[in-house]
């Protein structure tokens, strides 16, 4: 088994074994970062190969300055952003007025529902709502960020993940029922 130095120092002298097993060490964790932006499987598919063509394609500029990991995790995750971006004018935008007033989510909902449950509701918000969401809550990034990442204010960056969070909140409490 290669340290990451070793197989990025042996990838950039084009050994197609060590591109493979690059892809193989870290491509499971990417998918599951691609599907939590993609509206389906086939998109998550269309940025993981994007991202990996990125990976590889600027892999000689990796430093060394963190993890091999959370660098193509930033790659994929702008793979995904700039997806979006490009997909943005085809896709409809759901109406910011279905958004209900906030309520509480009791802890035993939280308690019972699985995270591929709770992933799943996630996956339901709207394009908008779902990206900053994951953006902020999951991948850490700022309003700010989120912001100069999608072209938009980051006073919308604040309402989209407000509206997220109420969407959620939402569909938490309907399935209490």
């Amino acid at each position: 088994m290669y340290s990451d130095k070793e197989l990025i120092e042996r990838c950039l002298e084009n050994d197609s074994r060590a591109q493979e097993l690059l892809y193989k060490r870290f491509s499971r964790r990417m998918y599951g970062v691609c599907l939590r932006f993609a509206r389906n499987t086939l998109e998550a598919d269309d940025i993981l190969q994007e991202g990996f063509i990125k990976v590889f394609s600027f892999l000689k500029e990796f430093r060394h300055d963190g993890s091999l990991e959370g660098w193509i995790r930033r790659i994929i995750v702008n793979t995904a952003i700039n997806y979006y971006n490009s997909k943005q004018n085809e896709w409809s935008e759901t109406s910011i007025d279905k958004a209900e007033s906030y309520q509480s989510v009791s802890e035993d909902i939280l308690e019972k529902i699985s995270t591929a449950d709770l992933l799943n509701l996630i996956h339901e918000l709207p394009e908008g709502y779902r990206l900053v969401f994951n953006l902020y809550i999951i991948e850490g990034y700022n309003h700010k960020e989120i912001a100069e990442m999608l072209n938009i204010s980051e006073n919308t960056s604040k309402s989209q993940l407000s509206r997220a969070r109420m969407a959620l909140q939402q569909r938490l409490t309907q399935r209490k029922q």
